[in-house]
């Protein structure tokens, strides 16, 4: 009977582990550039990171973009496609109703919880289910903007209109 427990107890805190683990709240992260854009990259020094942290329920993502030399910050969403495409926007994470940051910013850009009532473009009206499947997939990306404001657009760093840092979310 010794023995026994010896043999039980260590299997059965294993089984509770792996249960654990497969439980566990997904987290998905990027480090974003320049080299990072489509179709070509981009020459910038701008550098970020972002992070969603899935909630326990699965009802909610956590997000965070911080960011270091971006200039004149206008926009941030997030992108369903592959790292070799371009992709619909499904929900925007910044300015969220501010207007963006003029001049160099380094610091945290965004953060909040996505649900699925934030959800635009093809997955508008979707569970958020739908969302993270993709993520786990592979399949999302993050793209911040900057506009100086004045025309032309694209006319260098701090006046990417099309996306000026990108990274794909693992």
């Amino acid at each position: 009977m010794v023995s026994t427990r010896r043999t039980l107890f260590p299997l059965a805190a294993a089984l509770f582990g792996l249960a654990a683990t497969v439980h566990a709240n997904p987290t998905y992260k990027a480090a974003m550039d320049g080299t990072q854009t489509l179709p070509e990259p981009i020459k910038t020094v701008a550098t970020g990171v972002v992070q969603f942290d899935v909630s326990a329920d699965g009802k909610s993502i956590a997000y965070k973009i911080t960011v270091d030399r971006l200039t004149n910050a206008s926009a941030a969403d997030v992108h369903l496609g592959a790292p070799s495409r371009n992709g619909p926007v499904v929900a925007r994470l910044y300015p969220h109703g501010k207007s963006g940051k003029k001049g160099e910013f380094s610091g945290v850009l965004a953060e909040g919880r996505l649900t699925s009532a934030d959800l635009i473009g093809p997955l508008a009206g979707a569970s958020l289910a739908d969302l993270i499947a993709e993520l786990a997939d592979g399949d999302v990306y993050v793209n911040v903007h900057t506009n100086d404001g004045v025309d032309p657009a694209n006319s260098g760093p701090g006046d990417f209109r099309l996306g000026e840092i990108r990274g794909q979310l693992k």
